[in-house]
């Protein structure tokens, strides 16, 4: 039988661009808005094959301007620099939670492999030195 997810709570903290999202089985994640736009489902990011996915570069400062329910199984999310194609869907996003270390080292991988480099702080460690606990 396949794991069924539902969230409890969504909430974006706009000040330190951050999604927290809870589910009912007790998990909750924190979600920085760049890591989640890099990570988009959208086809412009993903492309149409696993060897088509597009690197996604200067996305640092990216937030949150909206979030669109989709029926009762997703959100659309709304980002500042004008990307809103994606449909994240809640077993996606669940994942992105409990894989967001490897994923994230993943993605710096990939800037690195590029020759790229970020322009800001890393957010997971942002929220490390903040104990998880995002400002509004």
């Amino acid at each position: 039988m396949t794991k069924q997810y539902h969230p409890s709570e969504i909430k974006v903290h706009q000040k330190s661009r951050i999604l927290e999202i809870a589910f009912d089985d007790g998990a909750r994640f924190h979600l920085p808005c760049e890591y989640l736009r890099v990570y988009s489902p959208s086809a412009e990011v993903r492309g149409h094959t696993p060897d088509s996915w597009k690197l996604q570069v200067g996305k640092e400062q990216v937030n949150i301007t909206g979030i669109e329910p989709v029926g009762q199984y997703a959100i659309k999310i709304i980002f500042d620099d004008g990307h809103d194609s994606g449909l994240y869907d809640w077993k996606y996003l669940y994942k992105l939670g409990e894989h967001a270390d490897e994923l994230w080292a993943l993605q710096l991988e990939r800037l690195e492999k590029a020759g790229e480099k970020r322009n800001g702080p890393d957010p997971f460690e942002m929220m490390r030195e903040t104990r998880d606990h995002p400002t509004e």
